[in-house]
């Protein structure tokens, strides 16, 4: 899944307006830095949630996963 796309959009167009200089775009970069980290925690969380369940796995989880790992529908 793509995170962070708008600011990552609003950052680049305020480089491009200041001709590519990082300081007055400060703000733009520091909330694009923020989302990347939260969005980097919350796969991180995701992940430990579903390998450290060994037991069954709920209906949701199993869907998610599975569309996440979508089987090979052709043979080779």
């Amino acid at each position: 899944e793509a995170t962070c796309i708008t600011e990552m959009s609003v950052m680049m167009a305020c480089w491009k307006q200041n001709d590519f200089n990082d300081a007055p775009c400060a703000e733009e970069i520091r909330m694009f830095y923020d989302c990347v980290a939260k969005a980097e925690k919350e796969r991180k969380n995701q992940n430990e949630d579903t390998l450290s369940s060994r037991r069954n796995l709920p209906s949701s989880k199993v869907n998610k996963l599975l569309r996440r790992f979508p089987q090979i529908t052709r043979y080779v």
